[in-house]
């Protein structure tokens, strides 16, 4: 029996391994972290993750062959695959700030690996797989880790092979996106031949083999990275045109629709939504570890691409708040302003880089009073993501109390409660003008127009009211 364990029980790490458990019933999946809140949370009726279908595939597997623990050192040191997924944050400081991947968390990890190697049967070795998002040729890196310790120990320099194994599913569909993946990339050298197909083997119980794709190391600790990059560009450059349709007239629906349904473009229309900007832990994060990796290499002009990339979808957020502000006669100061939704897209729990924090932020500190209702954020983490301003942001019970009272109602997650409110409830609360300003394009403008709301929506032909307004674009 094969045994598998899983270092970081996050986002990626906690659903990655249930479904492998899932898929895999003879296979023994351990899950390990060094936060027992977290453990406790995975082995409870209230998972740490929110994704749908996730509750279902835990119950299956939990105490058959998926365990959620805190012994690291034993799992990994019973385990013959060990995956390392834990986070790999933007630098807050030091060389690289703002722009390269923190990789402490990484580092920690390689130790513990090396540790519980050194302690393993003599003869035995492990398959070691990057799951992270991590900068290209970290595989390298753990494998020095690796060998400085177990050299002589017992274990032995080649007993282990570092392998990358990226993982690209969506929150929000993540147990979908396991079960159904596009492709599974695995990454090894060509001395790596029998990891790699082990490792395939065990996905090979679900995933048909024309998916399982094999790469160089390097190539596939790149595809991650370069993933995020071309997705996060799509999203940029559908603002960016959003803004240019504001100023013609035009509306970015249509444009987006025509443009997608070009086979040279592909994907449909599958980010090519304008909005108030991407979020989420990865995008921005790999983005800038991509542009880092091409500064380092000299190659200026195709960081400062990328760079660009996350630029814009900072524009975009200003833009919204500018928008928000002219709309309002130019001042938000002692103003009402409700915002629905904090995540940074429906169907998750995760606030981390959502625009909605930032414009949340930047009407705080434009002196507007920032009413916030998400239904699914709580009010100690609502306040928490706001707190680098010092006023503080009042949280509501549901949308019709966020609204109540209110100059402007923003509406920044695509929750699909937002689409169907009573909004002629929501205007016979509101002061006059009431303001509707649509970050994801989710409500009817044209019904909104009718009850009376002055409308702004990304992207679109410009309400009567607005036309009037300061150029803030």
């Amino acid at each position: 029996m094969v045994k598998i364990c899983c270092i970081g029980a996050g986002y990626v790490g906690g659903p990655s391994m249930a479904v492998m458990a899932l898929k895999c019933p003879a296979i023994e999946v351990a899950v390990v972290d060094g936060s027992r809140p977290r453990i406790d949370a995975w082995n409870s009726d209230r998972l740490p993750v929110l994704e749908p279908g996730l509750d279902a595939v835990v119950r299956a597997c939990r105490g058959r062959n998926l365990t959620f623990s805190a012994d690291v050192d034993r799992h990994v040191a019973d385990a013959d695959i060990v995956f390392v997924s834990v986070n790999t944050p933007t630098k807050a400081r030091g060389l690289g700030a703002g722009r390269a991947p923190d990789l402490a968390y990484w580092e920690s990890a390689a130790r513990v690996v090396a540790a519980a190697a050194s302690r393993s049967r003599p003869g035995t070795g492990k398959i070691v797989v990057e799951k992270s998002a991590v900068p290209v040729r970290t595989a390298e890196a753990m494998e020095r880790i690796l060998q400085a310790h177990v050299t002589g120990s017992g274990v032995g320099g080649g007993s282990f092979q570092v392998l990358s194994n990226p993982e690209f599913f969506s929150e929000g569909t993540a147990v979908r996106d396991l079960l159904c993946p596009d492709r599974v990339v695995i990454g090894g050298r060509d001395t790596d031949a029998g990891a790699v197909r082990a490792l395939a083997d065990v996905y090979a119980h679900w995933v048909p083999e024309d998916r399982i794709v094999t790469t160089g190391l390097r190539s596939a600790e790149l595809t991650k990275l370069a993933a995020s990059a071309l997705l996060a560009q799509r999203v940029s450059s559908v603002n960016a045109l959003s803004a240019l349709c504001e100023a013609t007239g035009a509306d970015i629906s249509d444009v987006a629709r025509a443009v997608g349904s070009d086979g040279r473009v592909g994907c449909g229309m599958w980010f090519l939504d304008a909005g108030v900007g991407f979020g989420g832990p990865s995008l921005r994060r790999d983005v800038l570890s991509l542009a880092y990796a091409c500064e380092g290499h000299g190659l200026h002009e195709a960081a400062e691409y990328w760079r660009q990339v996350v630029a814009v979808n900072e524009y975009q957020k200003g833009r919204f708040v500018r928008r928000v502000v002219a709309s309002m006669l130019g001042t938000v100061a002692g103003k009402k302003v409700a915002v629905l939704g904090l995540v940074f897209k429906k169907g998750v729990r995760d606030t981390r880089e959502s625009p909605a924090v930032d414009v949340c932020r930047g009407l705080l500190a434009d002196g507007a009073r920032v009413s916030v209702y998400d239904p699914v954020v709580g009010e100690t983490q609502i306040r928490m993501d706001t707190a680098a301003v010092e006023v503080e942001v009042e949280v509501a019970r549901d949308a019709y109390e966020a609204a109540d009272g209110a100059h402007g109602l923003c509406v920044l997650t695509e929750w699909d409660e937002f689409r169907t409110l009573d909004y002629h409830r929501v205007f016979d609360g509101m002061m006059r003008p009431a303001f509707v300003f649509d970050g994801r394009n989710v409500v009817d403008a044209g019904e909104l127009r009718e009850i009376g709301f002055v409308v702004y929506a990304v992207g679109k032909p410009q309400d009567a009211w607005l036309n009037g307004m300061p150029a803030v674009a």
